[in-house]
């Protein structure tokens, strides 16, 4: 399995080009899964349905399961700071990719995603080597100093073609025992 994260300002557009990405790659017959980093609680169930009952019970797990879909919620007894490698050994070992939005300072290899300088703080790139390549739009390649690949934030077709060719450097080796 491969695995690259894509860091950046919020807002800068690192959603919509994980979405378009996993398109293009699914398109390609692969399987894509993603995980995303939030600092907000994390509520996807609603009031009244008989899982958000379980849960509110006390349930630590549930899983809903149905002919299409299956969904996870674990409720921490206490605040877990868990990294993106326990993260990914609890995921399925069938994928072929695993996007990874945010988690800015694993030691995953990262896309930062850079949409103008004015918005963006310090540029990742400048002092985390574990950034591989930076995406911004095309308009704002003349101020791109790196020796990194600058990829066209607006071509997710040509990222997708540089995951493709580069996809050796994204095996993903757990550190995990």
């Amino acid at each position: 399995m491969y695995v690259i994260a894509f860091v950046g300002s919020s807002g800068a557009g690192k959603t919509t080009l994980i979405e378009h990405l996993i398109r293009l790659l699914k398109d390609r017959g692969l399987r894509v899964s993603t995980v995303k980093n939030s600092h907000h609680s994390v509520e996807i169930d609603h009031p009244g349905t008989d899982s958000w009952r379980l849960k509110n019970a006390g349930s630590f797990e549930v899983v809903l399961v149905s002919e299409s879909s299956m969904s996870m919620q674990r409720t921490f007894e206490h605040n877990a700071h868990m990294s993106i490698h326990e993260v990914i050994a609890q995921m399925y070992d069938g994928n072929d990719w695993i996007f990874v939005e945010g988690f800015k300072s694993s030691d995953l290899l990262k896309i930062e995603v850079i949409r103008s300088e004015e918005n963006s703080q310090i540029p990742l790139l400048r002092y985390d080597d574990f950034v591989v390549a930076v995406a911004r739009p095309e308009s704002s390649y003349s101020s791109a100093t790196t020796a990194l690949p600058v990829l066209p934030l607006n071509s997710p077709e040509v990222i997708a073609d540089w995951l493709i060719a580069n996809k050796e450097r994204f095996i993903y080796a757990s550190p995990l025992p």
